[in-house]
Formats: C-alpha cells, structure tokens, sequence
C-alpha cells in the first residue's frame, strides 16, 4: 500500500477532568490533536506508511509533539521547525443536554506563519499514492491558503489523489471567505468529506428536510446534495457522515458514499459518547484506507462509518484502533462483550 500525506496544524489540547467546566476547573489534562495529524495516527495505525506535514516551534512542546507523533510510525520528517508558538485548544466536554465548548488560542502559529515557499511539494509527494487536507488548514491566514492551494496543485500534476474534508469552523472564517477559497482547492480534488452541515454553510448547497439542530435528518436529501457538488466541481467520490445528535452524550451515526450517481449507506450506531472529538477524522480514515485497499463502495463506507463510531469510545483526538477492531464491528459485531 502506498504512502499518504497529510498536512495541517496540530493543536496541544488542554481540557479539565472528566466533565468539569472550564469554570470548575483548577488543572487540564494535556494531549496533541489537529484534524489532519488524527488522519494520520489513524491511518497509521491500519498499517498505512504515512507522512504529516506541518511546521512547529522549535521547543520542548514541538518536539514532544513530534516525538508523539512519531511514536505511532508516522514519517516527521517533513515537519519544519521554527516560528514562534504551537496552537492551543481548550475543550470542555458536554454531556446530555450541555454541548461541548471549544476555545481556540491559535492566532499566530508556527503554520499560520508559513509561507509557501518553504514546502518543496514535489519532494515531499516523493513515493505518495494519496494526499489529504481539510478545511481547517486554509481557514488559519491566507498564507495557509496559498499554501493549500500549491500542494493541491501539486499532487495533481504528479498524479496523486486528494482527498478534502471540508470542516468548516465558523471561529476560523466566514462562510464567505471559506466559499472563496475552498471552491478554488476544490477544484483539484477527487474525493470531497463532508458532515451534515458543512456543504451548506460553505456552498448554500442542503439537504432537504433536514434540521441539524432539532436533531432532524434526511439521509436521502444527501444523494441530491452529493450530485450537485459532483457537478459543481466534478469530484470522482463525494462522502458524508450522518450524525443524529439526541444530546451531547447520545448520538446516531451513520454515513453515506456517493460515486458515479450512486450512494451507498453504511450501518447506523446508537452512541453513547466518550469523546467525539476526531471521529470524523476517524471516518476519513477508514474511508482512504479502504478505498487505498481496492474495497468496493459499500465496505469502504461500513468500514469508514465503523471507525469513526469506535472513536466516540476513546479519550483524546487520536483513534487508537486496529482493522480488526473495525472490521469486527462493521461486520456486525457491535455487542461489546468482555473479550478474554
């Protein structure tokens, strides 16, 4: 299997005990985490060789950072160091009714400083069948965009498919400024990721009958969204996941494959949530690393749906499963028996 590449920013993530609010609290735990990099532990985990992309200060935190990262088998050596700080986020845990609360300090990162001429692409995609970013990356400055943008071009001058979350983080940009810049990345992407609301707020493109916040979704009204976007910028494969929240601590979780004017479900989940943070990450994950191993539509999404559901069952950003753990419960062993 051939070589993935991921790139964005990388977070250190601080978060009281348990269910402590930020209020409450007089100590956080701390852990790395970042869209992009979640991507490639998981990845690396399914036995992917993997390669993350990013630039970190050039201290202590940034090299336990990447010691970490590195921990897990993942190539860091195409990580700059340098610039001035590691972005932080701080995340307060809901629990039934109470939603989860992200506070972000990351102005002025390492990243959202880098310019575009400090990434040889051509180099970096030396030997990589796949590249993989999100929406988050380009939010951070216009440099980022830039960048973004380049490697896009890159790998598809050198044959590489690009695969895209789309992530669209209302704290980082308006729907606006998102529209204008990932309509242009988009143009040179094969596979669009999305959640269930991320296609309308960035491109006004919605699921019919569907209600994000009353909890309401119509996993059909997805089919109609995903041929609008294939038009729109002629994208090979376009993935949703399909969250039903009843609260902050029980959600339906389910998914949905388009390809060549089909869709393909995979199974549906009654979750009881440890940590969602990442498990889209997660399906993104099990999504490239199906479609990497030839599996046709509807096992790449049972199995990218089944990742992303284990990681609601484990703390931090990181989905620290196997394939045989996912493969187990894609199959439809989903009873949680002790196993000894």
């Amino acid at each position: 299997m051939s070589k993935v590449v991921t790139f964005g920013e990388i977070m250190l993530r601080l978060e009281p005990e348990g269910y402590l609010r930020f209020l409450q609290t007089q100590k956080y735990g701390a852990s790395f985490g970042g869209a992009e990099a979640n991507v490639a532990v998981s990845l690396a985990n399914f036995g992917v060789e993997t390669s993350f992309v990013t630039k970190l200060p050039e201290n202590d935190i940034g090299t336990a950072c990447v010691n970490q990262l590195r921990s897990y088998g993942i190539d860091v050596s195409n990580i700059l160091r340098g610039g001035p700080r590691m972005g932080i986020y701080f995340l307060e845990k809901g629990a039934a009714q109470r939603p989860s609360k992200v506070i972000y300090d990351r102005a002025g990162s390492s990243i959202s400083l880098a310019c575009k001429n400090e990434f040889d692409w051509e180099k970096i995609f030396k030997d990589a069948a796949w590249f993989h970013i999100t929406g988050i990356t380009p939010a951070l400055s216009d440099s980022c965009a830039e960048i973004c943008l380049e490697a896009c071009k890159t790998a598809k001058k050198m044959g590489i498919t690009i695969s895209c979350d789309l992530n669209f983080r209302k704290k980082l940009w308006t729907k606006e400024k998102a529209n204008e810049v990932l309509s242009k990345i988009c143009e040179y992407v094969d596979i669009c990721i999305s959640n269930e609301e991320d296609s309308a707020e960035i491109f006004n493109i919605k699921s019919k009958n569907t209600d994000i916040n009353s909890g309401k979704l119509n996993g059909e009204g997805y089919i109609e969204v995903s041929q609008k976007l294939v038009n729109q910028f002629g994208f090979k494969k376009v993935a949703f996941t399909l969250r039903t929240s009843k609260s902050a601590s029980e959600n339906l979780w389910s998914g949905m494959l388009y390809e060549e004017g089909k869709a393909y479900f995979g199974r549906e989940y009654d979750i009881q949530i440890v940590d969602r943070v990442g498990s889209g990450d997660s399906f993104a994950a099990g999504l490239i690393y199906s479609l990497l191993k030839g599996a046709d539509a509807q096992w790449a999404i049972d199995f990218a749906v089944a990742a992303g559901c284990l990681k609601h069952s484990i703390e931090g950003d990181f989905n620290c499963v196997s394939v045989p753990e996912v493969e187990s419960l894609a199959k439809g062993n989903q009873s949680g028996r002790v196993q000894r």
